[in-house]
């Protein structure tokens, strides 16, 4: 097997997740922190042009692991070797940063926090069926009538988003966080601050340089003390902070069930744009994430009462006792 396909976080020697469940807690904080992410947003595009932002958020949760990195002597923190795992780095940050940073940020232009929020949040309903052709989670029935009560939902939910610019953005963000958790257990030999680190600052780079193309020179960008606080805790606490916890948790659990806890994210971005940006759902609007949050939390409750196997990404055979369904 190769280094970087190695779970050194927890799970069985060989790579595989077995059949933990994600720890609901960590679950929790990271459902909180990326809920919060869309007003974050809608504040600091009033000082800076959305690629741009979205160019410093990566870059500066980047510099935050960096320096994490350089400060911590853990025992074991290697850097990946080999041009395979650098390859992998790369598609990850083109598009678990680059792609899903930039998709997000435009997509909250073009429909309602709510909206976004519910659209770029599917992962649960998108990972199903890569996860099963690539780690062996077969998704059972309940898991395969979510996903059709999801999908059924996203189509109203896109209908009334300002024209579906909005809606196809998010969706596209949503698609970069799926491959992103699916890269996440081929990299999981890879230290996760290096990771990160790596990930961010390459991610962000490229988004600076498309920024640049679009938008012109950073020089557009106000940095005032609002921008400045809210680019920090977007950076921090919207960013660096759960993508460790979310890592974390891809290489030790099924991909299904870390990914089923999304279904929160929503939910707490829906209440803070109703609350705190004064948003108006329609009823077609309202319907539309009620029947996706339900759809997700039939993933969830499935996830949390049978039982899975993850086989082993590059072919080998689980442990003893492990066996696939």
């Amino acid at each position: 097997m190769s280094h970087y396909s190695r779970d050194t976080h927890g799970g069985s020697a060989d790579g595989t997740a077995g059949e933990l469940a994600a720890r609901p807690l960590r679950m929790v904080v990271i459902a909180l922190a990326w809920g919060s992410c869309f007003v974050l947003i809608m504040w600091g595009m009033r000082d800076a042009p959305l690629l741009w932002f979205a160019a410093l958020r990566a870059l500066a949760a980047g510099a935050a692991l960096l320096a994490a990195t350089v400060l911590s002597r853990s025992a074991g923190r290697r850097f990946p070797r080999g041009g395979g795992a650098w390859a992998l780095i790369t598609v990850l940050a083109l598009t678990n940063v680059t792609l899903t940073f930039g998709a997000m940020f435009a997509s909250v232009t073009g429909a309602t926090t709510g909206v976004a929020a519910v659209l770029s949040n599917s992962t649960p309903l998108l990972v199903v069926l890569p996860a099963w052709w690539l780690y062996g989670e077969r998704p059972r029935v309940a898991v395969s009538v979510g996903v059709a009560m999801g999908f059924g939902g996203l189509l109203l939910v896109a209908a009334p988003s300002g024209g579906g610019r909005g809606a196809a953005l998010a969706l596209v963000a949503a698609l970069g966080v799926t491959t992103g958790a699916l890269l996440a257990r081929r990299l999981s030999g890879v230290d996760l601050l290096m990771l990160g680190a790596g990930q961010f600052l390459l991610g962000g780079a490229v988004l600076a340089l498309i920024a640049l193309l679009i938008d012109g020179p950073p020089t557009t960008v106000t940095w005032s003390v609002r921008f400045t606080v809210i680019l920090a805790v977007l950076a921090l606490a919207g960013t660096a902070l759960p993508y460790l916890l979310w890592f974390s948790e891809l290489r030790r659990a099924t991909l299904t069930s870390v990914t089923a806890w999304t279904l929160l994210v929503p939910v707490i971005s829906v209440v803070l744009g109703a609350t705190v940006l004064r948003e108006r759902l329609t009823l077609l609007d309202g319907l539309g994430d009620a029947i996706v949050l339900a759809a997700l939390a039939v993933v969830a409750h499935a996830n949390r009462t049978g039982r899975q196997t993850i086989l082993p990404p590059t072919g080998e055979s689980p442990h003893p006792g492990n066996g696939g369904q």
